[in-house]
């Protein structure tokens, strides 16, 4: 099977950037355009990230590759190639193998992502996907991080927030243009893709950068999927946009100066204000002109159900 869906992959992605040495050796060859190498992996298995027998074989491919180009996206860099691993069932994996890739090839060729290369596995075992993307930063610029937020930073989100089961989560759009005029004509202090729940992961931010967070909860943008999974009452709704997670929207903090640059941007998405970095740790809301402690809330991995 191995040797037969590699010369059909081979086939498949040449229409796609090509790697100095890629697809059918032990290891890829990559001609670096940049000093500093941007790298990242991820794993999807069914059960978990998606269910095989209900969703769409090539939105599971698409998602793949997706969650790792949102991580490249929270860095301010580019992606350049992909490798991808997969660990297949043993019912009639060249075909699943096949459909999967679809998805996935059609998202790199919109990024103009390489396949450079990854592995096959059969077992009787989950399908599991994981890709591990290599991405640059463009010239003079360094990568974004979660330890530079400032006191007196914005607190800023692209897109809208909540209700990902009702479909997002397979067909989010990787933040991979924001980021990029973002990076041209900001400066963006401190960076984190929402993939486990703006709370948790607005926390993790603050935690790595050593400042607190007052959270202006009226206007954090909640996504119709919410209110959807809420029966319209907005208190839910914001529970779900708090701690849904697999939103893979950017969460940035960047100076009052720079965010009126940013409001001027085609980033594509909408860019909101949800609150203002502070010297007192942890996570505040503002509410009715008080403050309360907000409890950081979102998919913790191994937590169990």
């Amino acid at each position: 099977m191995e040797q037969s869906f590699l010369a059909w992959l081979r086939g498949r992605q040449r229409t796609l950037p090509q790697v100095e040495l890629g697809i059918g050796d032990d290891a890829a060859v990559i001609h670096w355009p940049a000093e500093s190498v941007i790298a990242t992996v991820d794993t999807i298995v069914d059960g978990v990230d998606f269910k095989l027998h209900e969703h769409d074989r090539a939105s599971i491919g698409r998602k793949a590759l997706a969650v790792s180009l949102s991580d490249i996206a929270a860095m301010g860099a580019e992606p350049v190639a992909v490798l991808v691993s997969l660990q297949l069932p043993k019912e009639q994996p060249a075909q699943l193998a096949a459909a999967l890739y679809e998805g996935l090839l059609e998202l790199a060729s919109e990024y103009k992502v390489a396949l450079a290369g990854g592995d096959l596995t059969v077992a009787a075992a989950p399908l599991a996907l994981t890709t591990t993307v290599l991405g640059a930063l463009p010239a003079g610029q360094t990568a974004w991080t979660r330890r530079g937020a400032q006191v007196g930073d914005l607190v800023c989100v692209t897109g809208s927030l909540g209700g990902s089961i009702l479909g997002h989560h397979l067909k989010f759009t990787p933040r991979l243009h924001a980021a990029r005029q973002l990076a041209r004509h900001c400066s963006i202090h401190a960076a984190i893709d929402i993939s486990d729940g703006l709370s948790l992961d607005l926390d993790r931010l603050c935690a790595a950068s050593g400042v607190g967070v007052e959270l202006d909860l009226m206007q954090i943008p909640i996504a119709p999927a919410a209110f959807e999974l809420s029966g319209g009452e907005r208190a839910e709704a914001l529970e779900h946009a708090l701690g849904d997670g697999e939103d893979f929207e950017l969460l940035l903090t960047m100076s009052p100066e720079s965010f009126d640059i940013a409001s001027t941007l085609d980033l594509g998405v909408p860019l909101t204000v949800i609150g203002k970095c502070v010297s007192r740790t942890g996570l505040w809301a503002k509410q009715g002109g008080k403050l309360h402690r907000l409890n950081p809330r979102g998919y913790v991995h191994g937590a169990g159900p």
